[in-house]
């Protein structure tokens, strides 16, 4: 305990700047001291244990749509950056989608589903394996990688992509499909929503996209060093989570134009397409994480289980 009691002394005062800024005056983080000192301080010093200063430690961290991957993963990477003083990189699976161009070209051959990002499929999975054998190389220089930005649901030009200077010694790769595994042909087979049942009627979709999980995500998923699983307790509150994150890219973002924000329904389409893996990683997530953080209905970490 005085270990943790030590740590929270240091990174305290940005901690609560960070989540300071993460707020709306309509949405308050409860329980915050609660939150660092009694679970992602300890997920700090697990991670921490496991740096080897020869290769990048990389640290998966997945969870439905809004459970709060990018506010977790940010926390971490200040805990272990200011008190651990180790470097520490960031990534979204998101910034490796497929351009809109290219994921255009790929509804016009495999599926129109499959020019909506989110799905295995629809990332650049060459891209995301070079980044990591770079990084794990032992005469590494620096590396620029691509930023996706979902307002204009397209890649950012490239003087906005992520630039890493120095080899890291963790990285935290955050998505929610970060993991996931392949569902068998006869689960494939029965429509689970109205988006299934009318725009995939043949199983083409379901099948690409678990074809995708079965094969080049699996060697993606392999490079993990351990995974952090942000669980909620079902589908219905991860689409409550979302539609709030929405309303408040909308509200960052109102006054620039030609922009692709989504409205309610579109969220609940949206969604649909990531149901049945979400659905499937409450059940493969449980047994295949190292740490497990079970969230509440009102968005905040009930409790936590190490595993590994």
């Amino acid at each position: 305990m005085q270990e943790v009691n030590d740590c929270f002394r240091k990174v305290k005062k940005d901690y609560f700047k960070f989540i300071s800024s993460q707020e709306t005056k309509k949405d308050k983080f409860k329980n915050k001291e609660k939150m660092i000192k009694s679970f992602l301080i300890p997920v700090s010093f697990w991670i921490s244990k496991r740096v080897n200063k020869k290769k990048p430690l990389i640290i998966g961290l997945a969870g439905g749509q809004g459970s709060g991957k990018t506010t977790i993963s940010s926390i971490l990477t200040l805990i272990l950056q200011k008190y651990f003083k180790l470097n520490v990189f960031k990534v979204s699976i998101d910034d490796f989608y497929k351009t809109r161009k290219d994921r255009k070209l790929l509804s016009k051959n495999k599926h129109p589903l499959l020019m909506t990002r989110g799905v295995p499929g629809t990332h650049d999975i060459d891209l995301m394996l070079g980044f990591f054998k770079k990084i794990k190389d032992k005469n590494f220089k620096s590396l620029q990688i691509p930023k996706f930005d979902k307002a204009i649901d397209d890649r950012c030009s490239k003087s906005l992509w992520h630039k890493i200077k120095t080899k890291p010694d963790v990285v935290i790769f955050e998505g929610w499909c970060v993991g996931a595994r392949a569902q068998s042909s006869s689960q494939l087979k029965k429509p689970i929503n109205s988006l299934e049942k009318v725009y995939d009627q043949g199983v083409e979709w379901r099948d690409h996209v678990n074809n995708q999980l079965k094969t080049k995500y699996k060697t993606l998923f392999n490079q993990l060093d351990g995974l952090l699983y942000l669980k909620a307790k079902n589908f219905n509150l991860l689409r409550k989570w979302r539609l709030k994150q929405e309303r408040k890219l909308w509200a960052q973002t109102k006054n620039k134009k030609n922009l692709k924000i989504m409205s309610s329904g579109d969220i609940v389409n949206f969604m649909q397409t990531y149901q049945r893996i979400t659905q499937q990683m409450f059940k493969d997530a449980i047994k295949s994480s190292s740490i497990i953080m079970n969230l509440n209905s009102k968005h905040q970490i009930q409790k936590i289980k190490f595993k590994k």
